[in-house]
């Protein structure tokens, strides 16, 4: 099972922050006999001393349904992408200038974190495919 959550355009992540009991941009999904999940969500948005990022979580579960592996990191996004989607799409574009980039990002420089590589379509906007693989039987809760 695959797990992501982020924050909204504004910086706001669901069920904190005055969102409380709210789910939005949060999913889960079981992968496929390939161990492939997909999905679909939104150029995430950025807040004070983060820069911007996808939470991921993967775990294995045994046929009792007890986890017996899991792993937690995050996908980050090329700065110059970002600052792209932030000059020119709303509500990105009416916030200030973020305040942190991925060098200055503490959790960046972990050797766990992935940097996004996106692919562009005017009318579709960004895509991307993230290989993630785990050792079986590490539990990293992160």
């Amino acid at each position: 099972m695959v797990d992501i959550w982020h924050c909204d355009a504004v910086g706001i992540y669901s069920d904190v922050q005055g969102a409380t009991g709210e789910n939005f941009l949060r999913g889960y999904q079981t992968t496929d006999a390939s161990g492939v999940a997909s999905f679909t969500t939104i150029y995430p948005g950025w807040y004070t001393g983060r820069a911007v990022h996808i939470h991921v979580k993967v775990r294995l579960f045994d046929s009792a349904n007890n986890v017996t592996t899991e792993a937690t990191t995050q996908i980050f996004f090329d700065d110059a992408v970002s600052d792209a989607v932030f000059r020119s799409a709303a509500p990105y574009s009416s916030r200030p200038a973020r305040d942190t980039r991925n060098g200055a990002d503490g959790t960046y420089g972990n050797r766990t974190v992935l940097l996004a590589s996106l692919q562009v379509d005017a009318v579709a906007g960004y895509s991307g495919t993230f290989p993630l693989a785990v050792r079986v039987g590490q539990v990293n809760a992160g």
